[in-house]
């Protein structure tokens, strides 16, 4: 048995977890003023889990509501290591089978919104640190537990962290997958924009689809409107038919409203869900009148199943982390303002980025587009020989038998903000991996085998 197993309570780490996945942290704007920036939920949230750290003895600061942290260690100690946590959660969209903030075990799962992104590694985090504490172990660095409040909308929390506090010696979060990843992707965000299109008889009012830029949309809408002959309604009636996610409503003589469902994912793999935008789009151009609306001409060629950019002209790899990925996530249209579409672009390690940029210019210039609202994000990288990833790799190894080979994602994770920050965790190979998506959870078995692994990790850092 492990040194660590007989200090993890399992019965409270289930309490605890359950009550933080019951809180519904997604980002509120309605809710939010100067000492809550993203709202109450996520605020309270944060809240919890440093109460929890205080309940322990453990020293806590928090940060106008952007980050918070609790950490414990030699006062004099000058350098601290750093676990990055993040309680704030994407919404729930998409048909769960329970309240998705109502968290419900069954079969060795937790089933809730944030069960695996980030809620349930960041207790098993927190879990590590309480088993440190109790086990009393010497050590030359502090261990700092640092929770943030805005991962998934832009990560200003952490932002704000490095302005206002010294730099980890070296640190991980938990946010990702087991063994360690040590070179994340960058990225390039942008906007899409089209003029309004006029297509005779019958019109494209509105199309709408998706919430967040790093998530695959499952749900999209669009109104159309016009004089509808009997043909064109069996048309349009033979189209929900054939498609068992499609759903068409005739409001009045003159207007039907028309729904496909996708499957959401998260955004760096957006090849593990179905784009409920893509396939709206292309029923719609089955329609005579619509079949050269440039809008949903665009989505159809340059858009639809292409994960890797290659319509767009901006396929790229390396051999580090791979293949450059398009997740074409919020889509929104009007007769009277025009068309637009959020890219979220994840760019290997070696992407040129003034390339990729300047070609998708180009391109939608071609097409009587223009682009907005470009942002980028410099990938990330640790040394393979790093000190901090060889003490990851023993722990890894001494708890699971098993080698911890180096990774890379397309995802970003709060590592990036150290120079010496890698993901570790808390999904195993082999395992489902279901964040942003519907039913998400985490296996209990799991999260204790991960909270094992970070005490015994953080038992090492703590003395590098």
């Amino acid at each position: 048995m492990n040194k660590w197993e007989d200090l993890f309570n399992e019965e409270e780490f289930c309490k605890d977890l359950s009550f933080l996945l019951s809180i519904p942290s997604v980002m509120d704007a309605d809710s939010s003023d100067i000492n809550q920036p993203f709202g109450k939920e996520v605020q309270r949230a944060l809240e919890f889990m440093l109460r929890l750290g205080e309940m322990e003895g453990l020293s806590t600061y928090q940060h106008n509501g952007y980050y918070g942290y609790m950490e414990f260690g030699p006062e004099d100690a000058e350098d601290y290591i750093a676990v990055l946590c993040h309680v704030d959660v994407v919404p729930a969209s998409g048909e769960w089978t329970n309240d998705p903030f109502d968290p419900q075990i069954k079969d060795n799962r937790i089933y809730a919104r944030g069960a695996i992104d980030d809620k349930g590694p960041t207790m098993a985090a927190w879990y590590a640190l309480k088993m440190l504490k109790t086990a009393g172990i010497s050590m030359k660095h502090r261990i700092r537990l640092i929770i943030g409040t805005n991962e998934e909308s832009g990560m200003s929390c952490m932002k704000t962290y490095v302005e206002n506090e010294p730099e980890a010696l070296f640190g991980f979060a938990p946010d990702a997958e087991f063994p360690i990843i040590h070179a994340e992707k960058g990225q390039i965000n942008l906007q899409l924009n089209c003029k309004p299109y006029s297509s005779g008889d019958v019109r494209l009012v509105s199309f709408t689809s998706g919430e967040r830029g790093n998530m695959v949309p499952d749900s999209a809408t669009a109104i159309i409107k016009g004089t509808f002959s009997a043909d064109q309604i069996k048309k349009i009636k033979q189209m929900e038919q054939s498609n068992a996610k499609m759903s068409a409503s005739q409001l009045d003589e003159r207007t039907f409203s028309i729904q496909t469902q996708g499957v959401s994912a998260h955004g760096m793999e957006p090849f593990n869900g179905e784009n409920a935008a893509f396939s709206l789009a292309s029923s719609l151009l089955s329609i005579d009148e619509l079949q050269f609306h440039p809008y949903l001409t665009f989505i159809h060629s340059y858009l639809k199943n292409d994960f890797y950019g290659e319509n767009l002209g901006i396929d790229f790899a390396d051999s580090i982390t791979g293949k450059l990925t398009v997740n074409a996530g919020i889509f929104q249209y009007t007769e009277k303002h025009g068309g637009k579409i959020s890219l979220n672009i994840r760019c290997p390690v070696e992407t040129p980025y003034k390339r990729i940029i300047e070609q998708l210019e180009s391109l939608a210039s071609q097409k009587g587009w223009n682009i907005t609202d470009i942002r980028t994000r410099e990938p990330h990288y640790v040394e393979a020989d790093h000190e901090g990833i060889k003490a990851l790799q023993e722990a890894y190894h001494e708890v699971t038998e098993n080698d911890a080979t180096l990774l890379s994602t397309g995802g970003a994770t709060y590592a990036r903000f150290l120079s010496n920050g890698v993901a570790y965790g808390a999904v195993f190979p082999g395992k489902e991996n279901t964040a942003h998506q519907v039913d998400e959870y985490a296996e209990l078995d799991g999260l204790r085998k991960a909270a094992i692994i970070y005490a015994e990790a953080l038992s090492r850092l703590a003395n590098l």
